[in-house]
This record gives C-alpha cells, structure tokens and sequence, in this order.
C-alpha cells in the first residue's frame, strides 16, 4: 500500500466526536550549531557547540498541511506524550523539541533554550518547508513559547539576568504565526515562588525548621482549611526565602568577580520545593483536583525528593529560571504577542490551578486568546484519551479559525 493510501481508523470519543487517527512516522530532528560560552555548561562536546535532538511526528496518508505545531519545554523531552501523540493523530504534523539541557536543568539558562528554540522555528521554515508554525506551550513550555514569542517579535535581550552575554537580538528568531498555551503555569520562578518551603530556615540544613510554619509536621498548628491571614504570612516567607537566596546567589558571583573568575560557578542544593498550600487545601484556588496530591504523587514526599523543581542549581540558572529576576514571565511576555493566542485549562489539573490560566489570558494585551475549559481533565490526561480528543478537537477549530491547515 502506497503512503498517499496508508489505511487509518476512525474513532469516536465519549464525547460523540468522529475522529480520524493517521499512523504516524517519527523522524529524528538533529540540531548542532555553534553558540559562544564563556565555559562548558552541558556535558560532552567541545565548548562551542550545541547539540538538540527531537522528532518530527509526521503523520502518514493525512491532508495536506503546511503548518506545524512545535512543543518544547526548557528540559522535558515530549516526545511520547499524550498531546504531541493525539495530534499528530489527528492529522496535524507536530514537533517535539528538545533543548540543550535535556532532562538537567541544573545549570539550564532560559535565554540559551530561547535560542535553541528559535533553531527548530527556523528548521521547520527553511528545511521541513511549512510556511506556519504554532508554538505549543504545555506545562513548563508555556513560559518558554510566550518568552521565545515576545522576543521573536521585538528583541530586547542581550546578556543573561548573570550579565553574560546571549544576544536574543542577534539571534534572528523567527517569530511563530500562533502560540498556544495547554495546561501551562506562568513560568518557572513564579511557580517555584508559590511551591517552595518557607519553613526551611538554613538551606544548609533543611531540617532545621519553623514549627508555626511547617505544614508537613504532625503538630503542624495550622490546618486545612487555612485562614486568610495564615495564607498571607506564608505567601510572604515563601517570598522571602526565594529573595534570600538570590541575595546569596548575587553575593557569591561578586565575590568571584572581584576576584577576576569571571567563570567561576557554583552549584547547590534547594530543599523542599513542595510545599503549595493549595494541594492540602482545595479550597484555595478550588478545581477539581484530587486533595493532598500533586502531579508528582504526596505532596510532603515530593517536596524533598531528588527529581523535583529546582532541587540543584548553579548560580547563574537560578537567576534566568528560578529567581525573581528571571525574564521567562508567562503573563509578562503574553502582553507583548500580537499573533493568534490559544489557552486550555484543565479543570482538575494538579500542577498547574486555574489562577494560572486565568494569569495567562489576561496576560495578553494586544490580542484576545481563545480559551477552553476541559472539565476533568488531569495534568498529563493520563488514563484519558476522550480528554485528550475534547482538547485536540478544540485545537484543530482554532487552527482552521486562523488558517493555520
């Protein structure tokens, strides 16, 4: 049987949706260019040069289409993931991309992925040939694709929040023609301001602790569901902590400096990241979430496990990704896009709550986004395809809306 006649399925959703579902081709998508470092940040490879690896999720026997939808988060490979995978299903050719910093955002600096991003932008244009591209912000991606979207359209960056050099206004980024944002959170400092341990008094020894403000102790003396005021005196530590410890982070790189180790890094541990009031009281920021979890599982086991947010940093990552300095501002960003803007929420999302959409969409300024609700919907839809095919079929409307077929 000939591609052009390649057999495909029609399935219906629980929704009553007819959809029709492409056998897909995966096609390794390999990016090396060369980017000037003052020192090797990544592991392996000579100091200058760059390596990104993705796929092309080309779907096979489906309608000719001259756009293409790229995801990529600043250090999650996407590749097997339920809604590149739904799409590119649907028909829709999808790309998922992956940064310099694959699965290590221990050193990860958002204005290098910005560039890296920018590389596929430029790839799916002049190389693959599609004349459209939709940028797909899901979770973490969603600050990445607006910050990308914001500087691709006027430039304003030239150094990191460190001071090192990374011309975003040299770079040539091409901008997108759409961005969507899917289950996204407003970025990645923002939502470490709101998750981070404020009981934690010595980041040196996380055990030493504030008792009135643990909310993990058994003798914890403050319950869900927490009052107003007990919400804003730990909102403000959480804040606190977070400025403490740039305040160490700036010191240190002073100090280097003075001492002309204009390289010099260090690199360090942030315990308990985990530590939202919201996931041991629904009431706060209310969805449909499951109560005492997150998307990682328990909460209070989550919030000093190895694999969580910004658990090692190196001084310069913290200021680009995690710090109040950092300029990858979901919301911020939105205010500056001009082209066709997309935002779903997941009603029973247990990463990012509904503050953080409502955020996104009033974050955009010169344009209006579309939005959709997916009512219980989780994070990552695991275990619910009818869900994935609510959203896709929500996408795919967008997409015709704008020309983007």
């Amino acid at each position: 049987m000939s591609r052009a006649t390649a057999v495909h399925l029609s399935v219906v959703t629980q929704k009553g949706l007819l959809m029709t579902r492409f056998p897909i081709d995966r096609l390794p998508v390999t990016l090396m260019f060369q980017d000037a470092s003052g020192f090797k940040e990544t592991y392996g490879g000579n100091q200058d040069w760059v390596l990104c690896e993705g796929q092309f999720l080309k779907p096979r026997g489906g309608p000719e289409t001259k756009t293409i939808i790229l995801f990529m988060h600043p250090s999650g490979t996407m590749n097997y993931l339920p809604m590149p995978i739904a799409l590119a299903h649907a028909g829709i050719p999808v790309m998922t991309c992956g940064s310099r910093y694959p699965h290590n955002d221990s050193a990860l600096i958002m204005e290098k992925v910005v560039v890296d991003l920018g590389r596929y932008v430029r790839h799916a244009k002049t190389v693959l040939g599609f004349d459209k591209v939709v940028l797909a912000g899901w979770s973490g991606g969603g600050s990445l694709s607006l910050f990308y979207q914001s500087q691709a359209e006027k430039p304003t960056i030239s150094t990191t929040p460190a001071g090192d050099r990374v011309d975003l206004m040299g770079a040539d980024l091409i901008p997108a023609d759409g961005v969507m944002q899917l289950a996204a959170h407003v970025s990645r400092a923002i939502t470490l301001s709101e998750w981070i341990d404020p009981a934690i008094m010595d980041e040196l020894n996380p055990e030493k602790r504030d008792p009135t403000l643990d909310i993990y102790a058994n003798d914890a003396p403050h319950r869900p569901p927490y009052s107003e005021d007990f919400q804003a005196r730990y909102r403000a530590a959480q804040k606190a902590r977070i400025g403490r410890i740039t305040a160490e982070v700036r010191q240190r790189l002073e100090d280097f400096r003075k001492r002309g180790e204009t390289n010099r890094e260090h690199c360090f541990v942030v315990h308990g990241t985990m530590a939202d009031l919201r996931w041991l009281d629904p009431t706060i920021d209310p969805n449909q979430r499951r109560p005492n979890w997150c998307y990682m599982g328990e909460p209070h086991v989550v919030n000093m496990s190895p694999a969580h947010l910004a658990r090692f940093s190196s001084l310069r990552s913290w200021l680009s990704q995690w710090s109040e300095e950092s300029r990858a501002d979901g919301p911020r960003c939105a205010s500056q896009i001009r082209v066709p803007a997309l935002v779903i929420e997941n009603l029973a999302d247990d990463a990012c709550t509904p503050s953080h959409a409502a955020r996104i969409r009033d974050g955009f300024t010169q344009v209006t986004p579309t939005y959709h609700a997916i009512d219980g919907a989780t994070h990552y839809y695991l275990g619910q395809p009818e869900k994935v095919a609510e959203a896709v079929g929500h996408i795919r409307t967008w997409m015709a809306q704008h020309g983007f077929d």
